[in-house]
């Protein structure tokens, strides 16, 4: 490792990849922000495959549930369900405030679960929570 936090974005909303992206650049978090779209890219990705055979193990991965292809639930299940993947911290990150998607998260054993704001205040809160459980 570089010395930064290694943090894996699955998103597939430009606007919300861009607010994550700016916040994190105006936070203490030192850190390299890799990005994939959909739940296929984001365990390709983790696994090392294809097209991110060179790819960091992240320290973090942000989590939309809400996702094409295979869906954030899918990942986080085959993830927790992975002996090498399930010790990588993820943070569900979502607009579903839906009590369902919430317990299951945490069923499966999601380290937190945020519902994402619609401005760019609350996305501050959310990587200022970001720092809080990094560095605590």
């Amino acid at each position: 490792m570089n010395g930064k936090l290694q943090i894996l974005l699955v998103e597939d909303n430009p606007g919300d990849v861009e607010l994550t992206r700016e916040n994190l650049a105006d936070s203490k978090i030192l850190h390299e922000l890799h990005v994939v779209v959909d739940g296929i890219e984001a365990l390709e990705f983790l696994r090392k495959e294809g097209e991110f055979a060179d790819a960091p193990w992240p320290d973090l991965v942000l989590l939309d549930l809400n996702l094409p292809r295979k869906d954030g639930r899918e990942v986080l299940e085959e993830m927790k369900g992975d002996p090498l993947l399930r010790v990588i911290p993820v943070v569900v990150l979502t607009s579903s405030s839906a009590e369902e998607d919430v317990l299951r998260s945490y069923h499966l054993q999601a380290s937190a679960y945020v519902t994402k704001p619609v401005d760019l205040a609350g996305f501050g809160k959310i990587v200022r929570g970001i720092e809080h459980f990094w560095f605590s």
